[in-house]
């Protein structure tokens, strides 16, 4: 058969998937002029030619692959081919490039830590806030390789449901957001401003049905709620058909497990299981980093612990960009992420960066170690681990950027780059329950996907080099995305 004959063919076969794609896609929404300005492919057939493929499934790179996407949708991934383009048909060459799956963030928040009256000597004033990001979070998500993200705890839980309807019908660019209620938290006086206190189990129950009926789609548990409180939102959720995740310190692990949560947020951070001073439903002053020390990988209690989250099928949350900062000697931030805050969130975080390294603590970087081991090893053993920034700690956990050094840590914890890349992509879209829709790059799924120059599978930081963002089939330029909020992460 000549060249001609096989490129005949495989044209014909393209315009049978695109046709059998368009039966089956959805309406596209109307973009608004102000979405329009940061798009850069939006065509009802393109094809991603010559491109390397990680199929967010941990399976090894692909060379050499033609994804077709159409109307929204991924409608094949074919050997490399040479294609003309003819009308109505976006043709990329990518040589040298490699396509992923868009991103799906387990860990983002849509606001910024701050404290007032900030000192040089680390002093400030009470109480702490944390202002909304509305404007720039979701721009810099997006423009990172985010398609999809849970909120994880707002505190704005009127302003993430707006933005999403406002994302979700085109009139302003960002990704998929599963809304996270506000944090169920129980009595604290130093807690963020924004959090509700509750006052018992019916009060829990209150707030889990109000928040649903107004459509959110996750619950967050916080640090000092009881198990009695806890046990009635778990159950409550579960009713509604939603899930509950947890960054807990007053209910231990194990606690947390035999009440039905469903996803432990930190890692093994924030367990406190094992610390001298934990008495019940009371967040012990260690907050979980005795137990940690004590949880050597080898030991029968981390064993333990390991088999029974897996078991009952808990998912763990890592965020070790978060906790990097409290590590002396780690990299600097990039300088395009310091181009992205505001003066004012640059020169706090370079202050908290200055303290720690002046005076860390003695045993933080043995604890950060233990818990990127307990993390691989939860993950060996069948547990599903999930991926996320946490973007707040001391000011250097930035949406979109965190996500991208969230994967590069995996690895540096003992994952492969496709494996790393499968913790933040396709075990997301598993626990959402949308891993038939999203999370992975297979003919029928969304064409959500990131482009990026290089090649991650072989060199991990790669992953930082995100030129084009399709989701729902339509390319965003991640640059002028990132243009359009630099000097403005810390201010809205």
């Amino acid at each position: 058969m000549s060249r001609m004959s096989r490129v005949l063919i495989r044209c014909s076969i393209l315009l049978l998937l695109l046709s059998a794609a368009a039966l089956n896609a959805q309406p596209a929404p109307t973009l608004s002029p102000l979405t329009q300005k940061y798009v850069r492919v939006n065509a009802p057939r393109v094809v991603l030619a010559h491109v390397r493929v990680i199929d967010g499934a941990g399976n090894p790179a692909v060379e050499d692959r033609n994804v077709v996407i159409e109307a929204g949708k991924i409608a094949a991934v074919l050997p490399g081919e040479d294609l003309a383009k003819t009308d109505g048909v976006t043709v990329l060459d990518l040589r040298g490039y490699t396509v992923m799956p868009g991103i799906v963030g387990m860990h983002n928040h849509l606001y910024h830590i701050s404290r007032p009256n900030l000192q040089a000597n680390g002093e400030w004033e009470a109480p702490l806030l944390v202002p909304q990001m509305t404007f720039s979070s979701p721009r810099m998500y997006l423009a990172a390789g985010v398609t999809t993200m849970r909120t994880t705890g707002s505190v704005e839980t009127y302003a993430d449901l707006n933005l999403k309807k406002m994302i979700d019908s085109g009139l302003v660019p960002g990704p998929h957001i599963d809304v996270t209620g506000p944090y169920l938290e129980g009595a604290n006086p130093y807690v963020f401003m924004q959090m509700h206190q509750l006052t018992g189990p019916d009060d829990a129950r209150a707030m889990v049905n109000y928040w649903a009926d107004q459509g959110v789609t996750s619950f967050k548990a916080y640090m000092d709620i009881t198990r009695d409180e806890l046990k009635v939102a778990i159950d409550e959720a579960h009713k509604r058909g939603l899930k509950i995740t947890g960054h807990l310190c007053s209910v231990t692990y194990p606690e947390a497990v035999a009440l039905g949560i469903d996803d432990l947020e930190h890692g093994f951070f924030v367990n406190t299981q094992l610390d001298p001073d934990k008495q019940p439903d009371k967040c012990p002053k260690t907050v979980g980093d005795a137990t940690l020390k004590r949880m050597t990988p080898e030991s029968p209690e981390a064993k333990e612990l390991i088999a029974t989250l897996v078991k009952a099928h808990v998912a763990i949350t890592s965020t070790l960009p978060v906790f990097e900062h409290g590590v002396p000697g780690r990299p600097p931030l990039r300088p395009d992420m310091l181009d992205t805050m505001t003066p004012e969130a640059r020169t706090a975080f370079l202050y908290a960066r200055n303290r720690r390294a002046v005076a860390p603590p003695s045993n933080f970087p043995e604890l950060f170690k233990r818990d990127m081991q307990l993390e691989h090893d939860f993950a060996q053993a069948g547990g599903l681990l999930l991926a996320g920034p946490d973007p707040t700690g001391n000011g250097g956990t930035l949406p979109g950027f965190g996500d991208q050094r969230e994967i590069e840590l995996l690895v540096e914890a003992g994952f492969t780059p496709v494996e790393a890349i499968k913790v933040a992509t396709l075990n997301g879209a598993i626990y959402l329950g949308r891993d038939k829709e999203i999370g992975s790059v297979a003919a029928g799924k969304n064409a959500d996907l990131v482009v990026i120059k290089g090649n991650p599978a072989s060199r991990i930081e790669d992953v930082e080099k995100v030129e084009i963002v399709f989701k729902d089939g339509i390319g965003y330029d991640s640059q002028k995305l990132f243009e359009s909020v630099r000097g403005r992460y810390g201010q809205y």
